[in-house]
């Protein structure tokens, strides 16, 4: 028993270890992450953290203390989605002992790689196009500690059905296997609107829904709700 005790704090110690030795070159400063409204410690702006901190945390006790991939679909475009998203993945990257992957899966308003002003040679659309394309060929540092980021890619003979496939389907499960550590969070197209959303949405252990407040019907978000599903569902954010 005490040895097994050890093993076990020995294996915590060096998870610790490797997550704080993350490649964070480059990170972004205080004004750059302000400058494009992320989440950060020390921010002046305390609601909208706490805002996010709130929102992680519904999202861990919906998880059950277990590592898990979440979509963020909008109910229709211009909802702010990609904005949540990658708030939600800086805000789970906070906690220093975890580590957060965020997913560009936008094809028709891919912008997480200019919200993150990252340099991208090449993304998840040319990882599912070439199977010779390695896993780290597509992750990059986002200039935010503890997370990484998976942009959309530059190959456009990609098309929707490539998120179905089987590469896509090994992809998810060997990221999400991989470091018992880590939470995934998927930037997915309006769920209202394409059909790609709700193959996303089934790759996914639960969903949230945006919701751009004052700018869509019951009619609509009800449609969204359905289209989710009431049992992957973990939550509405009305995004102002």
């Amino acid at each position: 028993m005490e040895k097994q005790e050890i093993n076990t704090e020995t294996r915590v110690v060096a998870r610790k270890a490797r997550i704080t030795s993350m490649d964070d070159v480059g990170q972004l400063s205080k004004e750059e992450l302000a400058d494009r409204k992320l989440v950060h410690p020390g921010m002046s702006n305390k609601e909208f953290l706490n805002s996010f901190r709130e929102i992680r945390t519904k999202i861990l006790k919906h998880a059950g203390g277990s590592n898990f991939v979440v979509s963020v679909a909008a109910v229709t475009r211009e909802a702010g989605c990609s904005f949540v998203a990658a708030n939600l993945a800086a805000a789970l990257a906070l906690d220093k002992t975890k580590t957060a992957l965020l997913i560009d899966c936008n094809l028709y308003q891919p912008n997480l790689h200019q919200l993150l002003d990252i340099d991208v040679d090449s993304g998840l659309l040319d990882y599912l196009a070439d199977d010779r394309l390695d896993i780290n060929d597509i992750i990059y540092a986002t200039g935010i500690p503890r997370l990484r980021v998976i942009p959309l890619g530059n190959q456009t003979e990609v098309g929707a059905e490539y998120f179905g496939s089987e590469r896509m389907l090994q992809l998810i499960d060997d990221l999400k296997r991989r470091y018992g550590d880590r939470y995934i969070v998927l930037d997915v197209p309006p769920i209202g609107l394409w059909a790609e959303a709700r193959v996303l949405t089934e790759l996914s252990d639960f969903s949230v829904i945006v919701v751009p407040y004052g700018k869509v019907n019951k009619k609509q978000l009800f449609a969204a709700i359905d289209a989710v599903g009431e049992e992957k569902l973990a939550g509405l954010i009305f995004n102002n």
